[in-house]
């Protein structure tokens, strides 16, 4: 596995993870706070996926792990990592229908908005993301701004508490992180129905703090809905969490 970068329109570094394989390129997007490594190499996903043979493009989204993290708000327009995912596509040279794309939490609402703006994979994974994160996620996204600036001095336990210890337990610049979820678009409802891709629309058991898995596969044309172990923190920890992307995405 090599890091590799490149440049998106507006000028920032991205860095990527590159694990060549025989098999068809998967791009692997991490949720918020989080990075390529922690979210699909530390807990073993994307050794699976390489073992099936699998070519992985794992980025590190903008403001987050190893890419360039600017510290100006107009850096994060609305949509902007969902453009910076298919800057990486083009960057690839991914024709559509050539390769798959996962996105866990952040990540999954990120390659819908890619989708929305014209991204052609064969096939998707979203997981860690039910109906409400993609249709009503404003209001979730502008919590997370705020926990970022009181969760330091929160209560012991609060919400806000957690959500910062998190980015200081990941090394994510916290200026840096609130723009990029503030860019965060909503999808219309109806615009799913224009997403052909077959999708998996994976959680864990336990997860349910963006709504309905299960709602969101019954608005996507050709998508099924499964749950596993786990909750939203830990799912990426479980098994069964590798070993659903890599038999939907082998099939």
């Amino acid at each position: 596995m090599e890091t590799r970068e490149f440049h998106t329109p507006d000028g920032v570094c991205l860095r990527y993870d590159w694990l060549p394989g025989p098999g068809r390129t998967t791009i692997l997007v991490h949720g918020f706070l989080s990075s390529a490594r922690l979210n699909w190499q530390d807990y073993g996903t994307a050794a699976l996926l390489s073992a099936a043979g699998l070519t992985l493009a794992m980025p590190d989204l903008r403001g987050h792990g190893r890419s360039e993290a600017p510290q100006e708000a107009d850096r994060y327009p609305p949509d902007v990592l969902a453009r910076d995912l298919l800057a990486l596509v083009a960057h690839l040279r991914q024709a559509p229908g050539s390769f798959d794309i996962a996105g866990y939490s952040l990540g999954a609402r990120t390659v819908v908005r890619a989708l929305t703006l014209g991204l052609r994979p064969r096939r998707v994974v979203l997981a860690g993301m039910g109906l409400t994160g993609i249709v009503d996620g404003w209001a979730r996204s502008r919590w997370f701004q705020q926990a970022l600036i009181d969760g330091p001095t929160a209560r012991p336990g609060a919400p806000e508490r957690l959500v910062a210890r998190f980015q200081q337990m990941t090394g994510t610049d916290a200026v840096a992180a609130g723009h990029a979820i503030g860019s965060h678009v909503d999808t219309p409802l109806e615009a799913l129905a224009d997403i052909a891709a077959p999708t998996l629309v994976l959680a864990g058991r336990d997860d349910h703090d963006t709504g309905s898995i299960e709602a969101l596969a019954a608005a996507l044309p050709d998508a099924q809905a499964l749950r596993i172990p786990g909750d939203h923190m830990n799912v990426i920890s479980k098994p069964e969490f590798g070993r659903a992307i890599r038999d939907f995405l082998i099939a």
